[in-house]
């Protein structure tokens, strides 16, 4: 049984964060935000234009190359950052509320996505630049070589809904550090909670222009992504809106990095543990009510343990508590929308329709009459090429397919256009180890699954191109730099 929880009265975000404060939007264009749990007005928030994006762009420009943000030492960013991540910590619980009346995401979850794990992000960053060297000397046939990294320049950061406050930090801080400046376009599906973002910004005295938001549609998205003073793009999204933006990068040849979809496989051999699997699914499956990109919605099961693994998936997702994601009980909150709630019941009624059979779940939870709520559901019998098996649903539907024998489970697992999360579950660990290490995919669990922040995050195939997170995503914000010299420099 759900609690009543107190909820805080409309938000109104009617300004952009550009050159250090917030100014007025360019256009008339606001939209309307629902609260997930409730269908019921959150808040009103402007929506930017291309001339936005403009104003936003030029002055990241002028921060780079005119203002003190240029001349930084990696030190002195450093103290900027952890500044920032002191006044977002400040925030922190009142910001993770926000995001789950936005979205969804069970107050379980949303503490640590939108409050510690940026403020530990900008903490990890700032100490990684501080500690490796911008400059080495490499000695050379003729000489020597200076071998130097500097910052790519104005960034683009677009991010996604589903973990708006982390998404944008896997971006921002990496590119702070290296001595970038930002542009954020949030998602219009999240549109309140970057503001705190700009607010505590402002607080921790980042330079005007270093760091830049407006929320923004897909039209002034494409502005950001095609502007002529935009140096690089991170983006967090779909596949499809991925391969827009992937192909005007190439045309532009401008540094892109791209996180997008997932279809990934949890594989149960025939010597694993049911309960340390059943218990792994909040990490796996089910994290944020399963809008997670590394969600392994294909469930791969020996065959010999096959009947007892769909009966006990069946009995662990029944139990299930389904609600209000404000209360610290809830284990699946609503869908982020309207419009994500009918996609996820549309592949439900496909996958009736494919044959496949149900054994839990498949509607609307009763006990539940407003907000975008979903059953967490099972199939078992899918076929690989079904759409279910084969199609990002991002929401709690899963798909049991037998398998006979580890070949097998790897070939399944790897027939799919994506490649980004995974988990093997076994009670032999090199077993497990040599299994991931088969499975085309840019991270994969062995027992369990959960992101680990020192390394780096990304997808093979169409799951994306490039890494987050780890010493390595700084690479995506710095330019090498050969200057040859004397060996009087050695």
């Amino acid at each position: 049984m759900s609690v009543t929880v107190a909820r805080q009265t409309e938000l109104d975000r009617t300004r952009f964060f550009i050159n250090g404060d917030w100014v007025k939007p360019q256009g008339t264009e606001t939209i309307r935000a629902l609260e997930a749990a409730t269908g019921e007005p959150l808040g009103t928030a402007a929506m930017g234009s291309a001339a936005d994006i403009d104003t936003a762009v030029l002055a990241a420009r002028a921060a780079l190359a005119k203002g003190p943000w240029g001349r930084t030492t990696p030190a002195e960013r450093a103290e900027i950052m952890l500044r920032f991540a002191e006044r977002l910590a400040a925030r922190a619980d009142a910001t993770a509320q926000l995001v789950s009346r936005e979205n969804g995401m069970p107050m379980a979850l949303s503490p640590l996505a939108n409050g510690a794990a940026p403020v530990g992000l900008l903490h990890m960053y700032a100490r990684l630049i501080t500690g490796i060297a911008l400059e080495e000397i490499r000695p050379s046939e003729v000489g020597a070589t200076i071998v130097r990294r500097e910052p790519v320049g104005v960034v683009g950061a677009i991010t996604a809904w589903n973990y708006p406050q982390l998404l944008a930090m896997v971006k921002i801080a990496p590119a702070l550090a290296a001595g970038c400046t930002v542009v954020l376009k949030p998602s219009p599906e999240t549109a309140l909670d970057s503001y705190v973002l700009g607010e505590a910004a402002r607080e921790a005295g980042l330079p005007p222009g270093v760091l830049n938001i407006v929320l923004a549609g897909p039209e002034a998205g494409a502005a950001l992504v095609s502007h002529p003073e935009v140096d690089k793009i991170a983006f967090t999204g779909s596949t499809p809106t991925g391969r827009l933006i992937g192909a005007e990068c190439g045309r532009l040849v401008r540094r892109v990095t791209l996180e997008l979809g997932g279809k990934s496989a949890s594989l149960f051999l025939d010597d694993g543990n049911l309960q340390t699997f059943l218990t792994g699914l909040a990490g796996t499956t089910f994290m944020n009510n399963s809008q997670t990109c590394t969600a392994q919605a294909r469930i791969l099961v020996a065959r010999s343990r096959y009947a007892e693994v769909v009966e006990a998936l069946a009995e662990h997702t029944r139990d299930l508590v389904v609600g209000d994601p404000l209360d610290e009980r809830t284990q699946i909150g609503p869908m982020a929308s309207e419009h994500q709630l009918a996609r996820v019941l549309s592949y439900i009624d496909a996958a009736r329709d494919s044959g496949a059979r149900l054994v839990s779940g498949g509607g609307r939870p009763k006990n539940l009459d407003r907000g975008w709520f979903v059953e967490p559901t099972v199939f078992a019998d899918v076929d690989n090429s079904d759409r279910l098996a084969r199609e990002e649903v991002f929401g709690p539907v899963l798909a049991v397919i037998p398998f006979d024998g580890d070949d097998e489970a790897v070939a399944i697992a790897n027939d799919s256009n994506y490649g980004l999360g995974g988990s093997v579950f076994t009670t032999d660990e090199e077993r497990g180890i040599d299994v991931a290490r088969r499975i085309r995919t840019g991270t994969i669990g062995v027992n369990y699954y959960a992101l680990d922040a020192g390394s780096p995050f990304g997808g093979m195939k169409d799951s994306g191109i490039g890494r987050e997170l780890g010493p390595e995503a700084l690479d995506a914000y710095l330019e090498y730099k050969s200057i040859y010299v004397s060996a009087d420099r050695l």
